[in-house]
C-alpha cells in the first residue's frame, strides 16, 4: 500500500514524521536508488527505502485479538490515563486499537499495525458486526425489545439492532454501528439501562478461550474473514 516516506520511517522507527521530512530534504532518503522528494510515496512492502545508503526494514503487519478487561480505556491519546490497552501488548511493534470500547466495557478488541486494515473495518460502508452480551436494570418489556429490533432513534438517526433474549434482564445484541455508546443508547431510548456489557463477537470471530487480560494473533484466515465478511 503506498504512504508518503515520512509515515513509513517513522512507523519504523527511523524518526518522528517531523524529523523524517527534514531528512528527505536534505537528500538523505532514496526509494529505489533515487533520492526522495517531499510529499512522495512508496511501498515499504515493494519499494527499497534507505537512508544514507542503510535500507529501511518494512515494519512486520500484526493482527492481534485482545480481551479487554475492565477499567483499561482504548484511546492512545489520553496521556493521564492509568491503564491503557496497549500496556497489555507486548509486541516490537506498535499496534493501536481497531474502534473503541468503553472503559466499563469488557471483552473482544481488535489491534492492529496496519492502517488499511483498521479504516477496512471501520469504514460505515463495511462496518463488521459486533455482538454484545449486556445486564440490563431492569427486565426488558418484549414490545421494548422489538422496538429495538426494528429501531429507534439516536441522536436523530434510526439505529436498528439484532436481538436476542438470554434472560429476562440479559440480551445479546448484534450491531453494525461504530458510534460512541450506541449500544447503551439504544437501551436508553427504550427506558432501560446497561450495568455490564461484553463484547463477545467481531465478525465471526469469538472469545474462544481468553480471558481478560488475554490476547492472541489473529491468523491469515481470520483476517481474510474480518476484511472480506
Amino acid at each position: 500500500m503506498l504512504q508518503r516516506i515520512q509515515k513509513i520511517l517513522s512507523a519504523a522507527g527511523v524518526a518522528s514524521r517531523r524529523k523524517a521530512e527534514e531528512l528527505i530534504l536534505q537528500g538523505r532518503v532514496t526509494v529505489n536508488g533515487n533520492v526522495a522528494v517531499t510529499g512522495q510515496k512508496a511501498d515499504d512492502q515493494k519499494d527499497v527505502i534507505a537512508v544514507d545508503g542503510r535500507r529501511v526494514a518494512a515494519e512486520r503487519k500484526r493482527y492481534i485479538l485482545l480481551y479487554k478487561p475492565v477499567g483499561y480505556v482504548t484511546t492512545t491519546a489520553d496521556k493521564f490515563a492509568k491503564r491503557k490497552v496497549t500496556d497489555l501488548i507486548n509486541l516490537d511493534e506498535r499496534v493501536y486499537p481497531v474502534g473503541r470500547l468503553d472503559a466499563d466495557a469488557e471483552g473482544l478488541l481488535v489491534m492492529t499495525n496496519d492502517g488499511w486494515f483498521a479504516n477496512r473495518l471501520m469504514h460505515p460502508r463495511f462496518e463488521v458486526e459486533k455482538t454484545y452480551v449486556v445486564k440490563l436494570r431492569q427486565n426488558l418489556r418484549p414490545e421494548d425489545a422489538e422496538r429495538i429490533r426494528k429501531g429507534v432513534f439516536v441522536e436523530g438517526r434510526r439505529v436498528a439492532a439484532k436481538l436476542r433474549m438470554l434472560h429476562k434482564d440479559v440480551a445479546e445484541v448484534v450491531v453494525h454501528e461504530g458510534r460512541h455508546k450506541i449500544v447503551k443508547r439504544l437501551f436508553k431510548a427504550v427506558g432501560n439501562y446497561v450495568l455490564r456489557i461484553t463484547r463477545t463477537r467481531v465478525g465471526n470471530i469469538g472469545i474462544g478461550g481468553l480471558k481478560p487480560g488475554m490476547w492472541r494473533e489473529l491468523g491469515g484466515s481470520e483476517v481474510k474473514m474480518l476484511v472480506e465478511g
